[in-house]
């Protein structure tokens, strides 16, 4: 059936719980060959110093003579000398080696942080798991990849062999200095193309785990569905709720729209419900807004309460972008609010309150706060 097929992309939520499990894509040859590799620099790079180190190491302990009654304090503290200069020689080394290790599996995987990977998991022992693992698809690669592996290294140490041929075949006419210089650079060299050779078919078989976890994620359109119902609500309450907040939005604006003085549309897009009380309010307040057919609710509600509509198009795509419902006005619009009251009260033959009936209004509501 087409809904049990798994033709759906992950979502970003199949993701994000992919990967509190720990079920990422990452490569240990990749790390493995990728630290073959830096390890076999550092040596090309600062081994010299080290051999230089253990020579001299090798010499001055030969060449000490130690005390006619040695102690144990003297023993202890020969021998942590020792370790410590070879420590100070080791410890670059061993940093790069520390750091590239960090580095290469945080480029993979990235910070994580899985204590459920602390507890015993049966599957991990479990005989039948362990079968249905020895014949499943990733050790199958990993059997491939394992055979170009030894193929690449067969291949790489014998063409580097054959051009060292001959080389190789002088070597009884060097000294023992010059054949052991030759035979360590001649390794060293042989073991980084190697190295190189591995990274490469590393990165391929990291290529392959992103593949094969992105296939392991894919998800079927029933899974999309029960996924969407459960990150977002079932469709059908959804709605619901969507039906009850439009409902009670109707029912206010059913009891704030008879109390406004007046409605601006745009005509027919938007209205904005508009109250004011001089002796009462320091500005128009908004008492609803909307737009289409909330537009056309507002006004039919206006007119049925006989409350005056005003279109002033570009006061009201203000109003509607800039005032929210309960709240006055912007101050910038003021004048175009005054001028739309102004037209109303001559329109019902009221007179607008003068600037002393304002100034008085202010005083008492100074006087009440």
């Amino acid at each position: 059936m087409a809904d049990q097929e798994k033709t759906e992309e992950a979502t970003q939520h199949r993701r994000e719980q992919a990967r509190e499990k720990g079920q990422i894509p990452k490569s240990q040859d990749l790390v493995s060959a990728v630290m073959l590799a830096v390890a076999l620099g550092s040596l090309m790079f600062l081994g010299r110093d080290l051999v230089d180190f253990l020579g001299q190491l090798t010499r001055d302990e030969l060449g000490t003579v130690p005390p006619l009654n040695p102690t144990d304090m003297w023993a202890t503290n020969h021998t942590a000398t020792a370790f410590w200069r070879l420590a100070m020689v080791m410890l670059p080394i061993l940093a790069i080696l520390f750091f590239a290790a960090v580095a290469i599996n945080m480029m993979q995987s990235g910070v994580m942080f899985l204590p459920d990977k602390l507890g015993f998991d049966w599957n991990r022992v479990n005989p039948a798991s362990g079968i249905q693992r020895m014949f499943s698809l990733t050790n199958l690669m990993k059997l491939i990849f394992g055979i170009g592996k030894v193929l690449i290294i067969s291949i790489v140490a014998g063409v580097t062999l054959w051009f060292e041929m001959d080389t190789i075949l002088g070597l009884s006419a060097m000294s023992t200095m010059e054949v052991a210089r030759y035979l360590l650079d001649t390794s060293l060299w042989t073991s980084m193309k190697i190295a190189a050779a591995l990274v490469i078919l590393a990165i391929l078989d990291y290529g392959y785990q992103v593949w094969k976890a992105e296939q392991d994620m894919m998800m079927t359109k029933e899974e999309v569905r029960e996924e969407i119902k459960t990150m977002q609500g079932d469709p059908q309450i959804v709605a619901k709720r969507r039906q009850v907040a439009r409902q009670l939005a109707m029912s206010r604006m059913a009891n704030d729209i008879p109390t406004a003085d007046v409605v601006v549309t745009n005509p027919t897009e938007l209205a904005i419900a508009l109250k004011y009380d001089p002796f009462e309010m320091s500005a128009p307040v908004v008492v609803a807004k909307g737009a289409g057919t909330v537009a056309q609710r507002i006004r039919r509600l206006a007119l049925e309460n006989h409350i005056p509509v005003v279109e002033r198009k570009e006061l009201a795509r203000a109003l509607y972008k800039e005032a929210e419902i309960g709240h006055p006005v912007p101050a910038e619009r003021y004048a175009a609010v005054a001028e739309v009251l102004r037209y109303v009260y001559e329109l019902q033959g009221k007179q607008m309150p003068t600037m002393a009936d304002l100034e008085k209004a202010d005083r008492e509501r100074g006087r009440a706060a």
